[in-house]
């Protein structure tokens, strides 16, 4: 899958991102996802979002997922995920859908939070990498009307995504219980 210039700003960002399709399947990650949940990346693409997380924590996923179906978003959902080695831990979910150029769903781009991590280092470094990919996002916005429709859509659906980070505070999520 190619990568366009919108989502070479997640490559290697300190948060975890994934991208996966209208049923749950993952199209794309960074390699913060795959190493924080102790996988190669081509472990993890065309599995379902539901591999990742502990049974327990199955029916959690699913009102997530239906909570996006319905509003497009999910926003601070706290749900457990689960690493390679079966070792867990608590996770915020926030998620944006991503539409084609007929405004059909194609799929959402989603962003973890390991609240394991949450200290003020983090959420500096966090609010640094926000900063730094609205700039870049900036940057492309100026090529906007050359881009294709999958670059467009591409762009859309991440400035969504960080205009909703960029809403999110951060030291809230590191007080969560």
């Amino acid at each position: 899958m190619n990568q366009t210039e919108a989502r070479k700003i997640l490559k290697d960002a300190p948060v975890m991102w994934r991208r996966i399709n209208s049923i749950g399947i993952i199209l794309d990650c960074n390699s913060t996802y795959a190493s924080k949940l102790g996988y190669s990346k081509s472990e993890i693409l065309g599995k379902s979002i539901f591999e990742h997380v502990p049974k327990e924590s199955w029916s959690k996923m699913n009102e997530s997922l239906q909570n996006w179906f319905e509003t497009g978003e999910v926003s601070q959902r706290k749900i457990t995920f689960k690493k390679y080695d079966n070792t867990i831990f608590p996770g915020l979910l926030q998620a944006v859908s991503l539409y084609d150029e007929k405004n059909n769903l194609i799929g959402s781009n989603t962003v973890i939070f390991d609240l394991n991590e949450m200290d003020d280092k983090k959420i500096k470094q966090y609010k640094e990498f926000f900063q730094t990919a609205e700039i870049n996002l900036d940057k492309i916005s100026k090529d906007y009307p050359s881009l294709n429709e999958n670059e467009k859509s591409e762009f859309d659906g991440l400035k969504k995504m960080f205009n909703l980070l960029s809403l999110t505070d951060l030291n809230e999520i590191k007080n969560l219980p």
